[in-house]
């Protein structure tokens, strides 16, 4: 790690230390949390609220399965789901500050041999688009290609449905292929770098990439809309689309640090927020075939790198959402005013709840909640 980062890093967690002793807000709001939760019939959630750096509020509610009396807490390791986006863009963008990769730079000039050579990638072999391919369309979900190929009509294989970079259609895959690029091309290990950069400066102790057996003891099992119980899942395999395990507490610390500034140069950070796509489908999913909705181009709503960004008309609100039918995560930060609220949830019944918690800690966020969940229906 640079000097400069060493000394940024040492500052920021003796001010995230001191975080700790601030006074939480008033137990009426945790009260009113979990009766909201009752209603709702979620299971666990967790909520902080982070500002200028610090965390200023953490708190879990609830089990870690709902057939045993096991108390969610600040430190049970949770699916971070789709974060992990977020937290590859990052590691993308810091190789970018020190002059390993250059955004625009094509696929050709980053892989010592053609894509369609890899197995994985030879379904390309007859469409030369693969070529236009960059890591900022990659990150800005602009790759053509489906969330996952598996999706396809034709499982497992690997296709374009549009031109790169002819709009946003949200792709793990196309995360997953940066993945490989930096992996093949730079001769990286994405899971040792995360650790190096991110994970152990932060003092992340409970967050990886892949599943460690010294987490089992209070680990979160997911839970579906209607009470299905999903156990942990122990994932070996690096997924920067989406593998990584984390607490409530180790999340609140790396965000906190990210949205004060902490890891990325100026420029860098100017890139991970700025517009590299419009978006205007009326939903998140399915990926292609959605009505346009003329309410977002008011926003300035758009894919940053790795997330997703609208203008609040006070400042630039970005967000980050990463669920599946288990498990509810939501990140929203107003940068201009430098405050954040994670919600992490074990049932996704809690994402019913999250408009308005986010909305409490934050004000009006204009956030268009039913873009990102499409049947979002209001809790009780």
């Amino acid at each position: 790690m640079p000097a400069r980062l060493k000394r940024r890093t040492a500052a920021w967690l003796a001010a995230a230390l001191l975080a700790g002793c601030a006074a939480p807000p008033p137990e009426s709001a945790d009260a009113e949390l979990r009766r909201w939760m009752h209603e709702a019939g979620a299971v666990g959630l967790g909520i902080a609220v982070l500002e200028r750096g610090q965390v200023i509020h953490l708190a879990s509610h609830g089990l870690r399965n709902a057939q045993r009396p096991e108390p969610l807490d600040p430190d049970t390791v949770m699916y971070a789901a789709s974060l992990t986006k977020t937290v590859f863009a990052l590691l993308v963008l810091q190789l970018v500050d020190e002059g390993r990769l250059q955004l625009d730079t094509p696929l050709p000039q980053l892989l010592p041999q053609a894509l369609p050579a890899y197995r994985d990638y030879a379904d390309l072999a007859d469409d030369p688009r693969w070529q236009r391919l960059t890591p900022r369309l990659l990150l800005a979900h602009g790759s053509g290609f489906l969330n996952f190929r598996w999706l396809d009509d034709e499982p497992k294989k690997l296709r374009f449905h549009a031109d790169p970079g002819s709009g946003y259609h949200y792709s793990g895959e196309g995360i997953q292929l940066l993945q490989f690029v930096l992996e093949q091309g730079l001769g990286l290990d994405v899971e040792a770098e995360l650790q190096r950069r991110f994970f152990t400066p932060l003092g992340l102790s409970r967050t990886g990439m892949r599943w460690n057996p010294d987490w089992a003891a209070n680990a979160a099992d997911g839970h579906a809309n209607d009470g299905r119980i999903r156990p942990h899942a122990r994932r070996q395999s690096v997924r920067a689309a989406g593998s990584m395990d984390s607490s409530l507490r180790d999340q609140a610390r790396l965000w906190a640090a990210v949205a004060d500034g902490w890891g990325l140069s100026a420029a860098g950070r100017a890139a991970l927020l700025a517009p590299q796509l419009p978006i205007r489908a009326k939903h998140q999913f399915p990926t292609f075939g959605q009505p346009e909705d003329p309410a977002l181009a008011a926003l300035g709503f758009a894919a940053g790198l790795g997330l997703v960004r609208l203008d609040n008309g006070d400042g630039i609100v970005w967000f980050k959402g990463g669920h599946d039918d288990f498990t509810g995560n939501q990140l929203v930060c107003h940068q201009g005013r430098r405050r954040c609220v994670l919600l992490m949830a074990n049932d996704v019944r809690a994402e019913a709840l999250f408009p308005r918690l986010v909305e409490r800690w934050l004000g009006p966020t204009r956030l268009p909640w039913a873009w990102e969940y499409r049947d979002w229906r209001a809790a009780p």
